[in-house]
């Protein structure tokens, strides 16, 4: 075949995250049944000092000041640009590959720099949508609360999980070149960029989740 590539049929997983399918079916790669629920496996990452801040998390507190329904919109409004700008500046990241590089280790350099950017983009969005959480109700306050620890929690073991990101695409990278000597590049590149979008939207989901409740917010809540 010239000029074109003929891809393999990528096997559909069944679950997992989209991030996770994508990963499983560029590596024609099952991904297996959990063996615990989602409550039972997030209780092993909690020790009993992050338990005590949850609890802490979930009986308050309550918000200082609850800003007037007007200033919630203007927060929300504000919020919700502030999420299109980093999302639409980290998705454009994914239009500098290159096409013409044989060897994976720029492409690995070129990943790596965007989940740098993913993560100074999105960290410090997610702190000033729970900054607007906690001055909407006392309910929101204690669900941007909430979201501090386990941003905390969680968060350090989804970055360890995403630091192997790389290395799935190198190996997709290797299976791609050596399958076909025409057009691979191409193939290869716009695998990573969906790859990319596919993070990006893992990471901002949290932040999706605090920008819809604070959208709904209302200063008389309870």
């Amino acid at each position: 075949m010239t000029g074109t590539l003929a891809r393999a049929p990528r096997r559909t997983p069944l679950s997992g995250s989209a991030l996770i399918r994508l990963l499983a079916a560029l590596g024609d790669t099952d991904i297996p049944a959990p063996k615990d629920s989602f409550s039972d496996g997030l209780c092993r990452w909690f020790d009993w000092t992050d338990a005590i801040s949850l609890s802490s998390a979930l009986d308050g507190p309550q918000a200082a000041v609850v800003e007037s329904r007007a200033a919630a919109n203007a927060a929300a409004a504000a919020a919700d640009r502030d999420c299109r700008r980093v999302r639409e500046a980290i998705a454009k990241l994914g239009a500098s590959v290159d096409p013409t590089s044989d060897d994976f280790a720029p492409h690995r350099q070129r990943y790596l720099g965007w989940q740098q950017a993913m993560d100074a983009g999105i960290a410090p969005l997610r702190r000033r949508v729970r900054t607007a959480l906690s001055s909407a109700s006392p309910a929101l306050a204690r669900l941007a609360a909430v979201d501090a620890v386990m941003d905390k929690v969680i968060g350090a073991r989804e970055r360890t999980l995403l630091a192997t990101v790389p290395a799935w695409l190198e190996r997709h990278f290797a299976r791609v070149q050596g399958r076909q000597p025409d057009a691979w590049r191409d193939t290869f590149c716009q695998d990573m960029r969906e790859v990319l979008l596919a993070e990006l939207d893992h990471r901002m989901q949290p932040v999706d989740g605090l920008l819809e409740a604070l959208r709904g917010s209302s200063p008389d809540q309870p």
